[in-house]
């Protein structure tokens, strides 16, 4: 188990280079500072739980996570390259390796299930037949292979999150952000999820999770070694062991 050097502005894991790194990175917006002094290294294989209340910040701090947004101040690297020396090309090669499952799972309504989760490979030029085969063996990996040529509307809250994960593993990254992504199914649907993003955690992958379900957080550290932070008042802290 890493080293933990814990105060109430920072978490810090010591161990491996971390894979994303944030050091002492504030966001403001509107007048307004919504996250402070956050310094948070993820270990590559590292799995965390990110919690709050709604309107803390979690989702703002996932996407300083991956560049969809820029510090006000502090430094945020990515695989060690400073976010703000990338160009935009650079950021979005560097994107590729980071899967993001989003909060609000989008998709393009006239496109099949099969035809969005692929998206990510058109864009980058990578749908060839080798592509098509890992594409269907990920998808009866989330259980979809039923409903691969179902259009989005046809889909159930559950099927359009595992899509949506399935969207975001595509590209094979190393690291997958979840924003939330039980937040609009059930318990079963939830731990059914959860155990997708286990596994691909027990593969290697970096993983962080922001939710505010507690429940789910104690089921699922009963099968992996997980972090829960926490944010309050603006800042990150490593949540207490009753969790």
């Amino acid at each position: 188990m890493p080293l933990v050097r814990h105060s109430k502005a920072e978490i810090v894991v010591f161990g491996e280079r971390p894979v994303i790194n944030l050091e002492n990175v504030a966001y403001s917006y509107g007048g307004g500072e919504l996250l402070s002094d956050i310094t948070l290294k993820l270990q590559p294989g590292s799995f965390h739980f990110l919690t709050g209340p709604s309107g803390s910040g979690k989702t703002t701090l996932m996407k300083l996570c991956y560049g969809a947004l820029t510090a006000t101040s502090g430094q945020v690297t990515l695989f060690e390259e400073d976010v703000r020396g990338m160009s935009r090309d650079d950021l979005a090669l560097i994107r590729r390796r980071i899967g993001v499952v989003h909060q609000d799972c989008q998709f393009l309504d006239h496109l099949s299930v099969a035809e969005n989760i692929s998206l990510p490979l058109m864009v980058s030029g990578r749908d060839d037949l080798k592509q098509s085969a890992n594409l269907k063996e990920l998808i009866n990996w989330v259980g979809l292979s039923p409903r691969a040529g179902a259009l989005p509307p046809e889909l159930s809250g559950g099927e359009r999150q595992r899509a949506a994960l399935a969207r975001a593993v595509i590209m094979s990254p190393d690291v997958v952000l979840a924003d939330e992504p039980t937040g609009n199914i059930d318990w079963e649907m939830s731990q059914r999820l959860l155990r997708l993003l286990i596994e691909l955690n027990q593969m290697g992958r970096t993983i962080l999770i922001a939710t505010h379900d507690l429940a789910l957080i104690r089921a699922v550290k009963t099968q992996v070694q997980a972090r829960v932070l926490r944010i309050s008042k603006r800042r990150l802290h490593l949540a207490g062991a009753d969790l």
